[in-house]
């Protein structure tokens, strides 16, 4: 209930409202798509959108003991633009190790390499030189003999090694001895597309990736008693593990239950894999946007799955595959499971869209297409909250092709919200705050920026900040505010119509519109384009015949939800809540009603997921 306005009040909302409903402010170069008609303002893909893509055939050799890969890679990229390319641009990942090339983290002298040697190059049949190849840390730029015109596939093949690092471990590398986790491991085709052209922002280490929705067929060849683990489904079991663990790899494909693959024993006397000196894993994977892999000769492997689409009764596997000695591992699975089945039915509570799922025991916590790279925790809490948050992550960016380099919020909020969600549903007690407090400390100081601002910009707290709990925040309150079965419509409109795709910002406000049926245009505004910081006080309580009436006032300019904890004399509670719509008018006071004929003796404002910069004055006692 809301308190009687004056005239002038209500003039000055309706101008208010007015103004709410104007479109967000939007930069010409992303306006530019809708004039090309390559995106629309109703949230699809506009009639002349076009993502380009290719088809990946990868032969690596990988040898554990002195980190040295080396293979082929041969591409088939199909140019959809309605450009001609008159050059390739390439990214090479691993060349954040080459000396001298920008980093945001310091590197160990030792582990600096000459970077990624590329043998050979051919376009079309046609060898390249260094003449035509220009190598700037991670982005290679190689002229083409020949325009590659639009709707046109061209053939490139590239032959190339590189040393994986022993430490400074960064998404990639050595874990322990006969452990690895290889990620970014071959020379890509970078994304071109609609609104920046040739992504050329080199990769420094904080900020992550983008890549395009392409096919893979990989051959990992690796010494006997290693095991592989990698994006895809591995397509020859039988001809690279000894019969019974390619058995239990396959029972564990269609049975609920938790299957001991490689048990803690079995991996100290190896044996697992078929007496070859050397073994060539074969993994293939469709409409994906990365390809990783990683091996080891002494992990465990614990495997269950799920049913994801009762509809077809299609199924995922999860997989944990870890050092023994990392206890907090054994349970991995389960929650790696009880993920899978909340993000299917719960939320998103979209099918969950691959064939599988693997955490692997790494020193990392980094999200991969099918694959989990996480550090072992101290708790069993934080392994809950980081096997939830990682996973998650399968949803944004990977089925949704989002632009992390950029957007880093696009994709961490969402993982963020979905560990807050999903946390209590594998354990109950946990209460999973992550961010909240740090916001509230944060907000609208020097190191607070808007959240639309580009990763890019951003460093430290303030990326921190934008990627994790504010976006995060900004979706929780929108689900509150819509209600769960109207949020889950708009979301997943977005999904809709953009997985498989390279959805902007403004793709995701005008899904999320369309597919509530409002604009939202007013809480967008503020909470990702405007500054400001959350805070709420208790302004007057008042005593009435039918119980009290509280006045909450909005101290800041950001929107968040009313939370109110009634304690009385007689020790029992009640607890009364407005979502952020309670201030979409652009009103700067809430009035709540108590019905009661108890005397309340604290009301205190506030809950878990409701950041305050000024709480002091959110606490009211009694006389």
């Amino acid at each position: 209930m809301f308190r009687t306005l004056s005239l002038a009040s209500l003039l000055a909302l309706g101008s208010f409202a007015a103004q709410a409903q104007q479109p967000l402010p939007i930069p010409r170069n992303l306006a530019a798509t809708y004039a090309a008609g390559t995106r629309a303002e109703s949230g699809l893909p506009g009639p002349k959108y076009w993502q380009n893509t290719a088809d990946y055939t990868i032969k690596v050799n990988f040898n554990p003991a002195t980190r040295l890969l080396k293979g082929t890679v041969d591409i088939a990229y199909q140019n959809n633009s309605p450009d001609s390319l008159r050059q390739l641009v390439f990214k090479l990942y691993p060349n954040i190790y080459q000396k001298g090339a920008p980093r945001d983290t310091r590197f160990a002298a030792a582990d600096l390499t000459d970077g990624v040697q590329i043998e050979q190059l051919t376009i079309n049949g046609q060898a390249t030189d260094e003449s035509v190849r220009r190598i700037d840390a991670t982005n290679m730029t190689v002229s083409v003999p020949k325009a590659i015109g639009p709707k046109q596939t061209a053939q490139v093949t590239v032959a190339y090694s590189y040393t994986l690092n022993k430490g400074s471990h960064q998404r990639t590398g050595e874990v322990e001895p006969g452990a690895d986790f290889v990620a970014y491991f071959f020379p890509r085709i970078a994304v071109y597309d609609d609104i920046d052209g040739w992504n050329r922002i080199p990769y420094t280490g904080s900020a992550e990736l983008y890549n395009d929705f392409c096919n893979f067929k990989a051959d990992i060849t690796v010494p006997k008693d290693f095991v592989v683990w990698a994006t895809g489904t591995l397509t020859n079991a039988p001809q690279v593990l000894q019969k019974k663990y390619a058995q239990r790899l396959q029972d564990a494909e269609k049975k609920d239950d938790v299957i001991t693959i490689i048990s803690a024993a079995e991996a100290k006397r190896k044996n697992i894999t078929t007496n070859n000196a050397q073994n060539t894993w074969h993994f293939e994977a469709q409409d994906v946007v990365d390809f990783v892999f990683a091996t080891s000769d002494h992990y465990a492997w614990q495997a269950s799955s799920l049913v994801v689409d009762p509809a077809i009764k299609r199924r995922t596997r999860v997989d944990a595959a870890y050092n023994p000695k990392h206890k907090d591992f054994e349970e991995v699975v389960h929650f790696a499971r009880r993920t899978v089945e909340a993000m299917s039915y719960t939320f998103p509570k979209w099918p969950f869209p691959y064939s599988h799922e693997t955490v692997f025991d790494g020193l990392d916590q980094m999200e991969y297409p099918m694959m989990v790279n996480d550090n072992p925790t101290k708790t069993r809490e934080d392994a809950i909250t980081l096997t939830d948050h990682e996973i998650f992550h399968t949803m944004f960016p990977f089925y949704m092709g989002i632009n992390e380099t950029k957007y880093g919020w696009m994709d961490e909020g969402w993982a963020t919200i979905g560990e807050w969600i999903i946390s209590p549903l594998i354990d109950p007690k946990l209460v999973d705050e992550y961010g909240v407090m740090p916001y509230a400390r944060f907000a609208h100081t020097e190191q607070d920026m808007p959240i639309v601002t580009l990763t890019t910009q951003q460093s430290g707290t303030p990326f921190y900040l934008n990627s994790y709990p504010k976006p995060g925040l900004g979706y929780l309150y929108v689900k509150d505010m819509l209600g769960d079965e109207l949020f889950t419509k708009a979301l997943h409109t977005y999904i809709r119509n953009w997985h498989g795709k390279h959805p902007m910002p403004y793709d995701f406000f005008n899904s999320m519109n369309a597919g509530a049926g409002q604009n939202m245009n007013w809480f967008w505004q503020r909470w990702f384009f405007d500054l400001g910081y959350p805070d709420l006080a208790i302004q007057t309580v008042t005593k009435q015949a039918t119980g009290y009436q509280v006045t909450v006032a909005a101290k800041g300019t950001k929107p968040v939800p009313v939370d109110l904890t009634v304690t009385f004399t007689d020790g029992t509670t009640t607890k009364l809540h407005r979502s952020v719509a309670a201030w979409q008018s652009g009103n700067t006071s809430v009035t709540l009603d108590i019905s009661t004929t108890k005397t309340a003796k604290r009301i205190v404002l506030g809950s878990t997921y409701v950041p305050d910069s000024f709480p002091k004055d959110n606490v009211w006692e009694g006389r």
